[in-house]
């Protein structure tokens, strides 16, 4: 079971990310794992300690 281009910006970890692409380092990785604007901007969202404070 390959990669696919949107495992990275559902959650995948990037230890899961090495074994199912078959890449050994994540220098490689990266050149396949392009997260999408949206992706960026829930991840950003998510880890933002003034967001946090709001909930």
């Amino acid at each position: 079971m390959g990669m696919q281009p949107h495992d990275a910006e559902g959650g995948t970890s990037t230890p899961m990310l090495l074994a199912r692409s078959g890449h050994a380092s994540v220098r490689s990785l990266e050149r396949y794992a392009r997260p999408g604007v949206d992706a960026v901007a829930r991840h950003v969202a998510q880890r933002d300690p003034a967001a946090r404070r709001k909930r």
